[in-house]
């Protein structure tokens, strides 16, 4: 009899470990309750996860995360910095206002995907990353960790897109990742 090979073995491996993390993700969505809810989306094996407070417009037209400018941008980013290009995207403000299930569902989410690195978009998502981990309040443009992963709040990715200012200060926050990100070889 013949051994499978290392390469069908790791495509199996792949394929029940993201199976389980979209059955994950999909538990943690029905959290939220609403008409027209700005859902999740994205590699559910992820290095990185976007994490963003307030759906923007194009958000909720397309009905899913970062679906918009920012999304780009933030994709941008990221490309220009080296991190994976594996992600995946929530907005946390979605959905009747429950913050517990808010707050559960967006941990449920993170735990879900497992990734190396998480950044909160805006103060929003910050805020309710720390409160979802029982953190203390991220500061933005310094990474930290957080539940076992490296996190990093920035003050505003959407917002910077309308002003020059901010959109250097963001910039220069992400700037701090990448050179976290050097300095970690594997996993935390």
């Amino acid at each position: 009899m013949s051994e499978p090979s290392d390469d069908a073995d790791l495509t199996g491996l792949d394929r029940v470990f993201r199976d389980k993390a979209a059955a994950e993700i999909a538990s943690a969505e029905r959290l939220i309750v609403g008409d027209s809810i700005v859902r999740a989306s994205g590699d559910e094996l992820a290095d990185v996860v976007l994490v963003k407070g307030e759906p923007g417009p194009a958000d909720v037209e397309h009905l899913r995360a970062l679906a918009g400018a920012d999304g780009e941008a933030a994709d941008k980013a990221l490309d220009a910095l080296g991190m994976p290009q594996g992600r995946f995207r929530v907005c946390t403000r979605v959905g009747e206002p429950d913050v517990a299930a808010r707050l559960a569902r967006l941990r449920l989410i993170i735990e879900a995907v497992d990734p190396r690195t998480v950044v909160a978009l805006d103060p929003a998502a910050a805020s309710d990353i720390a409160q979802a981990y029982g953190a203390p309040a991220l500061t933005s443009g310094v990474p930290t960790t957080v539940g076992g992963r490296r996190v990093l709040a920035l003050d505003g990715l959407e917002a910077s897109l309308a002003d020059a200012v901010l959109k250097r200060r963001v910039w220069r926050q992400l700037q701090a990742l990448g050179t976290d990100a050097r300095a970690h070889d594997g996993r935390p």
